[in-house]
C-alpha cells in the first residue's frame, strides 16, 4: 500500500527535521550528507539488514577526475563523462542533471574514501562498455555487499539512526504538495506516523512491480527479476498521488550475463577482454560490446531464450577479481576443455557452426578488423586453450524511469515548478539513462544513487535551516 493522505493527523508520534525512505547507497549517502550540514536525520528501511539493489550489484562507480585515476596515469574529466553519458543515451538525458552528476562524481569518490574510510581502487584491466576511460571505482571484493556494509558502517559510526524492518506505507501533505510526515509499519502490524520538515525518497524503482513493468516496459515482462523484492515502484505511485512529473519510464539496466539455472552474474569482462555470446545453434547474432544492458532483451530474443558466453582462461583470470564468478566457478557453471570441438560438445551446440564462428572471430581480430555486425576486434584479444564457456539469460535489474528532479534533487512537478519539501534519489528518481536500455552507461545506477544522495542530504539538509 503506497497512498498519499491530505488528511493530516493532529498529533505525531515523533518528529524529525530530516525522514529519508530506503537505506541504500542513495538513503545512507543523504543521511551521511545531512549530519555533516548539521541535520540529524531517521532513515526508514523495510529490510532486516539495509541492502537493496547495492548489495545486488557489483558495487562499481564510475566517477570521473579522481586522485585514483591521476595515481594511475588515467586522464579524465566531468565533461568527458558526460559526453559518454550524453552519446550513449543518443541525446536523450537531462544534460544540467549529467552534469551535475559529473561535476560531482570524484568529489564523492574521495569524500567516501577521506571522511568514511572506503577503500576504493580503479578497475584498470578492463573497461565497460561506453566509457571512454578507466573510471570504474570498486572496493577489493567488487561487490555491492560491501559497499552497503561499508556504507551502513559509515552510517554506525556517524550515530545515524536506521529504522530497519519499517516500511513506509502512507505520505501525509498538504493541499500544496507540502509533505508533513509519513506512516510507517512494523512487523507486528503497529503503525507509527512520523512527522518531518523534509522527505527524501530514496526506496526503489519499480522493477519488483509486475504491473509496472508490464505497463512501462514490456519487453521484460516476463524476463528474470534479478532485483531486490522490495523494488515495488512506491515512489513512483506516491509520485501520481502528489502529481509529481514521471520521466523515461521505459529505461531499466537489464544484463544479458546471468548465468543459467545458476542465477549468478556473469561479468562482462568475459566479453569486453575478447569474448563473444553464441546461442543455442553456436550462431553469433550481434555486436555484444554495445553493452551489458541492451543485451538482455538480445539474448531474451534468441531460442530457449539463452545465450553461451565464450571465453579463455586468460579472461577468466580477469573476472576472477569479482567475487560473483568466482562463485560461479565453485556452483560448476563455467564449462572447461581443451578445444572447440570438445567445448562445443559440453555446451551440446553444434560443432561447426561455433568452430566456424570463433575461427571468424579471431580471423578478424588478427586483421584488427571489425565484424559483420560492426564490433571492432582487437589483436591482443586473441582466444587460446584452454577455452571456457557459461550459459546465460537476460534479467532485468533495476529501473530507471522515476521521478523527475532538479539538479539538486528537488523533485517536479508536471507543470515544471517544485514540490515544497521533497526529494528523490537512487532509484526514485530518473537517472541518467534516457528512454531505453540501451541508454544505460555502466555504473549508471550507483553513479546516480552515490552522487546524488550525497547532493539531496546536503540540500535537504539547507532547505530545513532555512525553515522558519
Amino acid at each position: 500500500m503506497s497512498e498519499v493522505s491530505f488528511d493530516v493527523p493532529a498529533k505525531w508520534d515523533a518528529e524529525v527535521p530530516l525522514l529519508i525512505i530506503g537505506a541504500g547507497a542513495a538513503g545512507i549517502c543523504a543521511s551521511l550528507a545531512a549530519k555533516e550540514a548539521g541535520v540529524d536525520a531517521i532513515v526508514i528501511e523495510r529490510d532486516t539488514v539495509p541492502s537493496g539493489s547495492t548489495g545486488l550489484s557489483a558495487g562499481l562507480i564510475p566517477a570521473a577526475g579522481t586522485r585514483f585515476q591521476r595515481a594511475k596515469g588515467i586522464v579524465d574529466s566531468p565533461r568527458r563523462l558526460t559526453d559518454d553519458i550524453k552519446c550513449k543515451t543518443g541525446g536523450e538525458v537531462d544534460l544540467a542533471l549529467a552534469e551535475a552528476v559529473a561535476r560531482e562524481s570524484a568529489p564523492l569518490i574521495e569524500w567516501l574514501a577521506d571522511r568514511h574510510a572506503l577503500p576504493f581502487e580503479v578497475v584498470e584491466n578492463f573497461n565497460y562498455p561506453g566509457h571512454s576511460a578507466l573510471r570504474m571505482h570498486g572496493l577489493p571484493s567488487r561487490t555491492g555487499r560491501e559497499l552497503i556494509d561499508r556504507l551502513r558502517a559509515a552510517a554506525e559510526r556517524n550515530d545515524i539512526v536506521i529504522a530497519n524492518q519499517t516500511k513506509a506505507e502512507r505520505l501525509f501533505a498538504d493541499a500544496g504538495g507540502r509533505i508533513l510526515g509519513v506512516e510507517a509499519v512494523r512487523p507486528d502490524g503497529t503503525c507509527e506516523r512520523i512527522g518531518c520538515a523534509a522527505l527524501i525518497l530514496a526506496c526503489n524503482g519499480y522493477g519488483g512491480n509486475p504491473e509496472l513493468v508490464r505497463r512501462f516496459i514490456p519487453e521484460m515482462a516476463d524476463a528474470l527479476y534479478f532485483g531486490h523484492p522490495g523494488n515495488r515502484g512506491d515512489a513512483v505511485l506516491w509520485g501520481e498521488a502528489l502529481g509529481a512529473e514521471l520521466a523515461c519510464l521505459g529505461a531499466y539496466q537489464g544484463h544479458g550475463s546471468v548465468a543459467a539455472p545458476h542465477n549468478i552474474l556473469i561479468t562482462w569482462a568475459v566479453i569486453m577482454e575478447g569474448g563473444l555470446q553464441v546461442n543455442a545453434e553456436g550462431k553469433r547474432f550481434c555486436d555484444e560490446t554495445h553493452g551489458y544492458s541492451e543485451q538482455a532483451a538480445e539474448v531474451l530474443r534468441q531460442p530457449h531464450r539463452i545465450a553461451w558466453n565464450i571465453f579463455d582462461a586468460r579472461i577468466a583470470d580477469v573476472a576472477r577479481q569479482f567475487e560473483d564468478f568466482q562463485t560461479a566457478e565453485r556452483a560448476g557453471a563455467i564449462l572447461t576443455a581443451a578445444s572447440i570441438s570438445e567445448l562445443a560438445s559440453a555446451m551440446r551446440v553444434p560443432t561447426e557452426a561455433l568452430a566456424r564462428e570463433i575461427e571468424n572471430i579471431e580471423s578478424l581480430k588478427a586483421r584488427g578488423e571489425a565484424d559483420r555486425f560492426g564490433r571492432r576486434l582487437l589483436p591482443n584479444q586473441k582466444l587460446a586453450p584452454p577455452f571456457c564457456a557459461v550459459k546465460v539469460t537476460g534479467a532485468l535489474f533495476h529501473t530507471q524511469g522515476g521521478l523527475a528532479i532538479d539538479g539538486q534533487g528537488r523533485v517536479k512537478r508536471k507543470d515544471g515548478t517544485l514540490l515544497p519539501n521533497v526529494f528523490a534519489a537512487g532509484g526514485a528518481a530518473a537517472g541518467l539513462s534516457g528512454n531505453t536500455a540501451a541508454g544505460y552507461l555502466s555504473g549508471n545506477g550507483l553513479l546516480t544513487a552515490t552522487v546524488l544522495g550525497r547532493l539531496v542530504g546536503t540540500a535537504a539538509a539547507a532547505l530545513i535551516a532555512r525553515a522558519p
